[in-house]
C-alpha cells in the first residue's frame, strides 16, 4: 500500500507552510496522527501527540462515567461553576442507599452548605444578577459567548461598587446591551427595554455609567448592523439589503450619519432600497421592523435622497 508523501513544513511570516505546494491550510487525523496538507494531500507531520483521554467512549452515559473532570469555569455563574454541592440522591458512590441516620445527618449537612454558599454580600449580588442575565438572556436569544461578555461587564462594575444604589436588573440590561454591540448583535435599547424590568431612562443611565468608569471598548453602533436582522423581518431580497448597505456606506463618507440614530438611518436606507429594487414597504411596515416611528423614516428618508442626489420615483 502506498503511503502518502511526507513533506516538511517550512516557516513564512510565523506560519508553518507545505514544502510542496506552498499551502497553509492543514487538516489533522487524529486516528492517525497525521497533519495533512488540504491542497495536495501530503503529510506534512506522522506523529501528533494525542492530548485526549486515554479512554474511549461511545454514549453520553458512559462518558459521562468515565470523565474525570466537571465542566469548565463560567463567569455567568456567581460561583464560576467550581463551587462543591452535595446531591439530592438517597444513595452513596456505590449506589447503595444510605441508612436512615445518615440521611438525617446528611440532610442537615446540605441545607447549612447550600446556607454557607452565599455568604457575602457580593455573592449574594452575583447570583441574583446571573438569574436575572440567564432570563433577560433567553428573551433576547443572546448567544453563550455574548452572555459571557456581559457577565464580564457586570462583575467589573460590581468591582467598582458602580452597582450600589441603582438596581441590579438596570445594570443587568445594561451590560447585555454593551455587550451586544461589542459582539456586533442588532439588538437596539428599546428591544431590551421590552424585555427587562427597567424603563428607558434608567437603562439610558446605567449604560452611560458603565461606560464612563469602567474601561471597555464599545464600538459606536452602525446601522449596517441593524438591517440584516429588519430585512429579514420585512422579507426584502439580498439584492436590496445590499443597495441599502452601500447607501448607508455613501452616507458615511459624506459624514451625513454623524449623530442620527441607527435605527431611523437603517429603516430609510431599506426604504429606499425597496424603491430602486422595485421591492416596495410602505413606511409604516419598516417603521414596526424597525421600531422607530413613521415621522424619523421620513425625515432620514428625504435627507438621504437629497445628499446623495437619489431620484425616487413616485409610487
Amino acid at each position: 500500500m502506498a503511503r502518502p508523501i511526507r513533506a516538511s513544513a517550512g516557516r513564512k511570516k510565523g506560519m508553518p507552510v507545505c514544502a510542496v505546494c506552498g499551502g497553509t491550510e492543514f487538516y489533522e487525523d487524529h486516528n492517525r496522527g497525521e497533519q495533512i496538507c488540504t491542497s495536495c494531500g501530503c503529510v506534512v507531520s506522522e506523529r501528533i501527540i494525542d492530548s485526549g483521554p486515554e479512554w474511549r467512549a461511545f454514549t453520553s452515559e458512559e462518558r459521562d462515567a468515565r470523565a474525570r473532570t466537571g465542566s469548565p469555569i463560567t463567569l455567568t455563574m456567581a460561583d464560576k461553576g467550581l463551587a462543591t454541592t452535595i446531591g439530592w440522591s438517597d444513595r452513596d458512590a456505590h449506589g447503595r442507599s444510605i441508612s436512615a441516620s445518615s440521611r438525617a445527618a446528611i440532610y442537615r449537612m446540605r441545607k447549612w452548605q447550600i446556607r454557607t454558599l452565599v455568604h457575602s454580600s457580593q455573592h449574594r449580588n452575583l447570583s441574583i444578577a446571573m438569574s436575572e442575565m440567564d432570563r433577560l438572556s433567553s428573551q433576547l436569544g443572546v448567544p453563550k459567548e455574548t452572555k459571557e461578555t456581559a457577565a464580564l461587564i457586570y462583575r467589573k462594575a460590581l468591582d467598582k461598587r458602580l452597582v450600589r444604589g441603582r438596581s441590579i436588573e438596570g445594570m443587568v440590561a445594561a451590560s447585555i446591551y454593551l455587550s451586544c454591540r461589542i459582539h456586533k448583535i442588532p439588538r437596539q435599547l428599546d428591544e431590551i427595554v421590552t424585555e427587562a424590568r427597567v424603563n428607558r431612562k434608567e437603562l439610558g443611565q446605567c449604560v452611560r455609567l458603565i461606560l464612563r468608569y469602567v474601561r471597555i471598548k464599545v464600538p459606536i453602533p452602525s446601522a449596517n448592523d441593524l438591517m440584516p436582522r429588519i430585512s429579514a423581518d420585512l422579507g426584502l431580497s439580498g439584492k436590496t439589503l445590499q443597495t441599502a448597505m452601500n447607501i448607508i456606506n455613501q452616507a458615511r463618507e459624506k459624514g451625513i450619519t454623524a449623530g442620527k440614530d441607527p435605527g431611523g438611518l437603517a429603516a430609510a436606507a431599506l426604504y429606499i432600497a425597496g424603491i430602486i429594487e422595485d421591492e416596495r414597504r410602505t413606511q409604516r411596515e419598516i417603521a414596526e421592523a424597525s421600531n422607530v416611528t413613521e415621522v424619523t423614516v421620513r425625515n432620514r428618508y428625504k435627507q438621504l435622497a437629497n445628499d446623495l442626489k437619489i431620484t425616487i420615483a413616485p409610487s
